[in-house]
């Protein structure tokens, strides 16, 4: 119990969790976006079970991520789930089944939210990891702590919604945006990315695009 009086413990656990709260923004977008077609009553549910499952992987992660992003192709098809859960959501936004009806599944939203976090969180704890320099209790202890801020960011971003539409627009496209960064990040193409710095940006941009176009363009054909 020494580390309770420790000045580092306390200084990394705050670097911690103020990492978590700059690197959470986009994670907090996509739990909003799956848990808003779901029931009002399920919503909480959503947001409480996939906010802490994807802690836990979080955690998981950190251990084995600096060897993950060495991996060649494994950013690549990241970056492809995350485009695909971009339409996916946006796709349900624009056909108004869910929304109408209120039938999103828990357990179809829980899992959209641990596949995207998984992928978004991949170089993200690797800020994390240094932060706790190798210390698992201050690890577990700084994520943990991190659950509630997303929780509440999350809930926050729902009602946003609610109240501007525009935001769900926005929302895709940046999860568009995090998998066109995702893909140009991948290790097999670290080389040219370096020698052409501005296809970092381009994939990013694509990857926006991407996901307004098709998602707006298959929801519409599932609503006719």
């Amino acid at each position: 119990m020494e580390w309770l009086h420790s000045t580092d413990f306390w200084i990394g656990l705050l670097k911690i969790v103020w990492i978590n709260i700059i690197l959470s923004g986009d994670n907090a977008v996509v739990i909003a976006l799956a848990a808003r077609s779901l029931p009002p009553a399920q919503q909480k549910k959503a947001v409480f079970f996939g906010s802490a499952a994807a802690v836990v992987l979080r955690i998981a992660l950190t251990v084995v991520a600096a060897k993950l992003l060495a991996m060649s192709f494994l950013q690549i098809v990241g970056g492809m789930l995350l485009l695909w859960i971009g339409v996916q959501l946006l796709m349900d936004e624009e056909s108004g089944e869910q929304e109408a009806t209120g039938s999103g599944s828990l357990m179809a939203a829980v899992r959209t939210i641990l596949i995207a976090d998984v992928v978004m969180s991949l170089d993200n704890v690797i800020a994390v990891a240094a932060a706790a320099k190798g210390d698992m209790v201050l690890l577990i202890l700084g994520l943990a702590i991190s659950i509630p801020l997303v929780i509440f960011g999350s809930t926050l971003m729902i009602r946003l919604m609610e109240r501007f539409p525009v935001i769900i627009l926005l929302g895709a496209a940046l999860i568009g945006w995090v998998g066109g960064e995702t893909i140009a990040s991948d290790a097999a193409l670290h080389s040219v990315v370096v020698d052409y710095p501005w296809l970092h940006y381009t994939a990013a941009a694509l990857g926006a695009v991407m996901v307004i176009g098709l998602g707006k363009k298959l929801g519409k054909r599932h609503a006719e």
